[in-house]
C-alpha cells in the first residue's frame, strides 16, 4: 500500500484485504428481485454520465473563476458570494466521495422548470395531428377553429406547463436565494484515505431531533457488497439500480440518485467498478475530469503519473470534439462491460452462506 503515512491503516487495498467472518443468510427481502456483483477484475469504466458531468469546458470555466478569485483576494478586492459560505455537504475529491442531495424546496423549482419544459414539448407536438384533422372534419375557419380551441382547451393543456416552465426558469436564473439552499447534511460518503462507507442516520437517532447531531453507520469497505436491484416502473419496465449492502449490520446504500435506475444494468455494473477504482489506494484514482486537480495530492495517483509521465491538463485542454468521442467510447465500453462474467474475488477472504 502507497504511503502508509498519509492514507489510513483501515485504507482499502485490493490485494490486502482481510479474513472476515461468514455472514449469516440474507433475508429474503436482500435476495428477491437483486442480483450480487462479484469483486475484482475490475475495467478503467464508470457510468457515462459521472464523465460527461464535468466536461473540459466546464472545467476550463472553473479555472477562470478560481483564478480571477484568487487575483483578487491577492489585491484584496474580493467580495465572496454568500453561497460560497454556504456548506452544501458534497464533496468528491482525491480523499472523500460525499454525497447530499438539496432540499425538497430547492427540487420544488427545479422540477417545476423541467417538466413544465417537457409537457410543454410533448403538448405541443402531440396536439398538432389532432388540431390538423379537427379542421379537415368542421365547417370553421381555420382561424375560427383556432381561436375556440385556444380558449377552450389549447390555453389549459399549453398555457399551464409554458407558466411553470416560465416561473422555474425565472427563480432558478435570477433568484438563486430562493431555491439554493443546504440539505440538513450528507446522506453517503465513500472514503478513499481511510477505506471507510458511512452512511449518516437521521431517522433512527433521537440525538439529531434533539440537538442536530447526526448519526453515523460506518464499515470498512471490502465489508459491503454490491447489488443491482430490479422493480418494475409505472409501464412494468424493469427499473435497475445500484445499492451497496453491508454483510453483517443493516447498512445499505442507494446510488438511485447519483445514477437514475434505468432498463440497462450495465451503467450500474461500470458504476461499480468505478466505485471499487476509487476506493483501492493500491490503484491510482480514476481518470476522470472532475479528479485532475487532485492526483498529485494522492500518493499512489501522483507516483503513477509521475512514471507513465502523464500530462497533468490532460482533460483540461482537450477539445470538445475529441471529448465527445471519448463520451462515445466509454458508452461503448459500458455497454460490452463483462461483470457476470468474472469470479467473485472476494470469494477467497469471505466464505459466502448464499
Amino acid at each position: 500500500m502507497a504511503d502508509e503515512s498519509w492514507y489510513a491503516q483501515t485504507a482499502y487495498g485490493s490485494k490486502e484485504v482481510p479474513r472476515q467472518e461468514p455472514p449469516a443468510k440474507r433475508q429474503w427481502i436482500m435476495r428477491f428481485a437483486k442480483v450480487r456483483l462479484p469483486w475484482g477484475n475490475t475495467d478503467k469504466v464508470t457510468a457515462a454520465n459521472l464523465l460527461e458531468k464535468f466536461s473540459p469546458k466546464k472545467l476550463r470555466h472553473y479555472e477562470e473563476i478560481k483564478k480571477e478569485r484568487e487575483e483578487k483576494i491577492a489585491t484584496n478586492t474580493y467580495d465572496p458570494s454568500p453561497y460560497e459560505l454556504i456548506d452544501f455537504h458534497i464533496r468528491d475529491d482525491h480523499e472523500q466521495f460525499r454525497y447530499a442531495s438539496l432540499p425538497a424546496s430547492s427540487h420544488f423549482w427545479l422540477y417545476m422548470r423541467a417538466f413544465g419544459k417537457w409537457i410543454f414539448y410533448i403538448s405541443f407536438i402531440f396536439s398538432i395531428p389532432g388540431h390538423i384533422s379537427l379542421i379537415s372534419l368542421v365547417n370553421e375557419s381555420w382561424w375560427e377553429l383556432t381561436k375556440n380551441l385556444f380558449i377552450e382547451y389549447y390555453s389549459w393543456l399549453l398555457g399551464i406547463p409554458l407558466l411553470c416552465w416560465a416561473l422555474g426558469s425565472i427563480v432558478v436564473k435570477h433568484f438563486p436565494s430562493l431555491w439554493i439552499k443546504p440539505s440538513r447534511g450528507p446522506i453517503w460518503e465513500l472514503n478513499r484515505r481511510t477505506g471507510l462507507v458511512t452512511v449518516f442516520d437521521y431517522k433512527n437517532n433521537g440525538e439529531y431531533k434533539k440537538n442536530g447531531t447526526i448519526g453515523e453507520l460506518t464499515a470498512p469497505f471490502y465489508e459491503f457488497d454490491a447489488y443491482i436491484a430490479t422493480s418494475p416502473d409505472s409501464q412494468g419496465m424493469p427499473m435497475n439500480v445500484l445499492y451497496l449492502a453491508h454483510r453483517y449490520r443493516n447498512i445499505m446504500i442507494n446510488f438511485g440518485a447519483l445514477l437514475c435506475p434505468g432498463p440497462e444494468v450495465q451503467p450500474a455494473c461500470a458504476l461499480w467498478d468505478f466505485i471499487q477504482n476509487y476506493m483501492d489506494v493500491s490503484r491510482p484514482l480514476p481518470d476522470l475530469p472532475q479528479y485532475e486537480e487532485y492526483r498529485h495530492l494522492d500518493p499512489t495517483t501522483a507516483e503513477y503519473d509521475r512514471r507513465i509521465g502523464r500530462n497533468p491538463r490532460f482533460w483540461i485542454d482537450m477539445d470538445d470534439a475529441t471529448f465527445k468521442q471519448v463520451v462515445r467510447e466509454m458508452h461503448q465500453r459500458v455497454a460490452n462491460i463483462d461483470t457476470f462474467q468474472r469470479p467473485n474475488l472476494m470469494a477467497a477472504y469471505v466464505t459466502y452462506v448464499d
